[in-house]
C-alpha cells in the first residue's frame, strides 16, 4: 500500500519547466532574435579586443628596434632598412624622407619645417586612425547592450501580464516563465556590455601611449632632418656613458684630494725654514 502511494506521488510530481531553454521557447521568435543580436555583439567585442591588442603589442615591440638600431645608423635611409616593412615606424620615416624630397622640388617659398611637420602630423593621424578602428563598435556595444537586454525584459514582463490576465490569477506557473525570460535578458545584456566597456577603455589608454611614442619619434625625425643628421636622441648606451665618466671623475678627485695631506711632510718644512 505504501509503495503504491509513493508510485502515485512520483507519477503526479510536476517536471521542472522553468529552465533557460524553456524560457526562450516561451519567448518565441522575439526572444531568440534578441539573444542572437547580443551573441553577435559579444563575439564582435572579443574579436576586436584580441585583434587590436595584437596590433598594439606589435607596434610597441617594434619600438625597441627603433631605439636600439635605427638611431645608430649614419642616415635615415640606412636606419629605415633596419625597420620592418609596413610598420608604423617605417611609415613615419618614409613619409619624412618623401616630404624632404618634395620640399626641394617646390618653387613657392614654404619653410621646410612647416611642410615636414604637417606631413608627419598627417602620417601620425593615419596610424592612430588605423589603431582606433573597431573601437567605436566596442563603445556602441557597451552603450546599447543593456538596452537590448532591457527590450527583452520588457517583452517578457508584458507576456507575464498577458498570462495573468488570461488566467485571472497570478499563479506561479503562469508568471515564472515570462519573468524568468525577462531576468535572463537583463543578465545577458549586462554580461555583453561590461566586457566591452572595459576593453574600450583599456585599448584607448594603450592607443594614447602609442600616440605619445609616435609623436616623440616624429619630433626626433624632424630635428634630425633639419640638422642634417647631427641631432639624434640619446640612446640607453649613450646615456650611461656620461654618468660613468662623472663617477670616474669624482673618484679621481676624491683620491687626489685624499692623497694631498699624506704627501705633506711637516719635518721637511721645518728644516727649510731653519
Amino acid at each position: 500500500m505504501t509503495f503504491q502511494f509513493l508510485a502515485a506521488a512520483g507519477e503526479a510530481a510536476p517536471q521542472n519547466s522553468f529552465g533557460f531553454l524553456e524560457a526562450m521557447e516561451q519567448g518565441g521568435f522575439v526572444a531568440w532574435f534578441i539573444l542572437g543580436v547580443m551573441v553577435i555583439m559579444s563575439v564582435g567585442s572579443f574579436y576586436i579586443l584580441f585583434t587590436k591588442l595584437f596590433e598594439q603589442r606589435k607596434v610597441m615591440n617594434q619600438y625597441g628596434a627603433v631605439r636600439n638600431q635605427f638611431w645608430k645608423q649614419n642616415s635615415l635611409k640606412e636606419g629605415a632598412a633596419k625597420l620592418e616593412k609596413n610598420s608604423a615606424w617605417r611609415q613615419l620615416v618614409d613619409d619624412a624622407l618623401m616630404a624632404e624630397d618634395q620640399h626641394s622640388k617646390m618653387t613657392d617659398k614654404l619653410e621646410a619645417h612647416d611642410w615636414m611637420h604637417g606631413s608627419l602630423a598627417r602620417s601620425e593621424d593615419a596610424i592612430n586612425a588605423k589603431l582606433a578602428s573597431g573601437l567605436p563598435f566596442l563603445a556602441t556595444v557597451g552603450a546599447t547592450a543593456p538596452f537590448v537586454g532591457l527590450l527583452g525584459t520588457v517583452i517578457g514582463i508584458y507576456r507575464a501580464l498577458i498570462n495573468i490576465g488570461i488566467a485571472g490569477s497570478a499563479s506561479i506557473d503562469k508568471v515564472a516563465g515570462p519573468v524568468g525570460e525577462a531576468l535572463i535578458m537583463t543578465a545577458i545584456g549586462l554580461l555583453v556590455a561590461v566586457p566591452a566597456v572595459f576593453a574600450y577603455n583599456w585599448l584607448q589608454s594603450r592607443n594614447r601611449r602609442i600616440a605619445e611614442m609616435l609623436n616623440g619619434f616624429s619630433t626626433d625625425l624632424l630635428a634630425n632632418i633639419n640638422s642634417n643628421g647631427t641631432v639624434k636622441p640619446v640612446t640607453t648606451t649613450a646615456a650611461a656613458r656620461p654618468s660613468t665618466a662623472k663617477a670616474a671623475s669624482a673618484t679621481k678627485t676624491t683620491t687626489t684630494a685624499g692623497a694631498k695631506p699624506a704627501t705633506t711632510n711637516p719635518g721637511t718644512t721645518g728644516a727649510i725654514k731653519k
